[in-house]
């Protein structure tokens, strides 16, 4: 007589026969490595004997880091053309590109809404970054991060970085399909994860990189529609968003492979270095140029008064350092920032650091609370590694700040297109008023435009209707001039 198998029995039969499928089942499906599946993806796009790629593109963008409301998209751009060229052989790259506004509020060079296009050069090689300005090189350090992950998050780039880089991968499912994420490190500089299809193209970038107002930055690059060039296959739709939002969507229209791209880096990039130039606007009062982006060292009874830390630490140390030296040794108890955008306010994080309270608008000052908690390990700067808390005070339309003698007033610059939360800092006593990108002033003699300028306009209208008695202009791009320069400009007689 047969015996019946226990329920108990059985269902340790069922486990012991389920577990032993499972591994027949992983046995019969070797696990890729990260290097095969990055070999793999160099064969299916043709990237082994690709030295270099350029490609032509238009389509539409964003101004990164110039919101109209801090913590909000990045205006829209329109692209009428666009191109980059990618020279792995010897890590070196360039854009260039004609831009104009799609949207008329928000920071940013480009005229202003429906005033003309915009053209820009950017430039990397080995470590170094520049900017064309007509036949004139600029050196552009702040730019030696994002474009070294623009050149290594390329389609064929990243490919090339990752072999390079120790890559580590794992299995993703999305939507039914199973992708090869390939994740690696590029020290100092980027963390990226690469995504793979079945077909052996990239088909996703997800990135992290440092910066110098948001910290760790999360970039996403998507690519479709590859097409083949001569055995390199290309995707002729590229889009990316950077913190959050949108900076470009591209539709390619050219492609070139292993073209001779003569990037030489010009012999005065290298020997670049931040300088903060001192010129006594007033007993007291020192306007700081020396580079692209100005500020002012303000002297009160026992600290300094910084107004603007621009750019990034490489310029906000020297200006801090500037500004203690020329009041004896004083701290910089406070820094006034401007306006929120990243030009202005990349140095924020610098002052932090060495401990003073950051000034912003009250409409910008959530931003910045949010902003100065995030870690920027990547590349850790000044905050980081002094591990200090960030203290940020608002300026809700209007604010004083005194020491008993002199008075530092300061007030939002309405209406204006530029920014929400446009901040102008007053000396009375002195009749000083610094501020930015509302007023540059053009070269010394040159004539008034034809079509004056809206945010001129504006900043005429705001002292005329704050009734101040301005003699002077410390614009925090380009000279000091008398008011009367301003009033040139829109067409009046001081």
């Amino acid at each position: 007589m047969m015996t019946k198998p226990s329920p108990r029995k059985m269902s340790h039969g069922v486990l012991l026969l389920g577990v032993l499928l499972g591994l027949v089942s992983c046995a019969s499906v070797p696990t890729e490595s990260a290097e095969a599946a990055l070999q793999r993806a160099n064969i299916a796009m043709g990237a082994s004997a690709l030295r270099s790629i350029s490609y032509a593109a238009s389509g539409t963008g964003a101004t990164f880091g110039q919101a109209f409301v801090a913590g909000m998209a990045w205006p829209r751009i329109t692209l009428s053309s666009f191109s980059r060229v990618a020279d792995y052989e010897n890590a070196a790259f360039r854009e260039d590109a004609a831009r104009s506004r799609a949207e008329p509020n928000g920071g940013g060079a480009i005229p202003l809404m429906g005033q003309g296009e915009q053209r820009t050069t950017g430039m990397l090689r080995a470590g170094h970054a520049w900017n064309m300005v007509g036949p004139a090189p600029v050196p552009a350090p702040l730019a030696v991060d994002a474009r070294t992950h623009d050149l290594w998050t390329t389609p064929h780039g990243v490919i090339k970085a990752a072999l390079a880089n120790k890559p580590t991968l794992r299995q993703r499912t999305e939507e039914g399909r199973n992708l090869s994420a390939i994740s690696f490190s590029l020290p100092g500089r980027f963390q990226a994860t690469a995504l793979i299809g079945p077909n052996g193209l990239i088909e996703r970038i997800e990135s992290v990189q440092p910066h110098p107002v948001l910290g760790d930055t999360a970039s996403v690059i998507t690519f479709s529609d590859y097409q083949d060039f001569g055995g390199v296959k290309f995707p002729m739709r590229i889009r990316q968003t950077q913190g959050g939002f949108p900076v470009l969507d591209l539709a390619v229209n050219e492609v070139k492979t292993n073209i001779a791209t003569g990037i030489e880096v010009p012999a005065l990039v290298p020997a670049f270095a931040e300088r903060a130039v001192a010129e006594k606007a007033a007993d007291g009062v020192w306007f700081l140029a020396g580079g692209s982006h100005n500020s002012v060292a303000i002297e009160q009874k026992d600290h300094m008064l910084l107004v603007e830390a621009p750019l990034y630490d490489g310029r906000s140390s020297v200006v801090l350092a500037e500004a203690k030296r020329l009041g004896n040794g004083k701290p910089v108890r406070f820094v006034i920032n401007s306006h929120h955008h990243f030009d202005h306010s990349g140095g924020l994080r610098t002052a932090a650091a060495e401990g003073a309270t950051l000034v912003t608008s009250e409409l910008a000052r959530p931003f910045f609370e949010k902003t100065m908690a995030n870690p920027n390990r990547i590349k850790p700067d000044a905050l980081e590694r002094s591990g200090k808390r960030v203290t940020v005070t608002g300026v809700n339309g209007k604010r004083t700040f005194t020491d008993g003698e002199r008075v530092v007033e300061v007030f939002y610059i309405d209406a204006s297109v530029h920014a929400q939360g446009f901040l102008m800092v007053y000396l009375p006593k002195e009749r000083i008023l610094i501020q930015a990108d509302a007023y540059t002033p053009a070269a010394p003699g040159a004539a008034a435009p034809a079509r004056p300028n809206d945010l001129h306009i504006n900043l005429v209208q705001n002292i005329e209707r704050l009734n101040l008695q301005v003699a002077q202009i410390l614009p925090l791009h380009g000279r000091m001039v008398p008011y009367s320069e301003l009033l040139a400009a829109i067409g009046r007689k001081g």
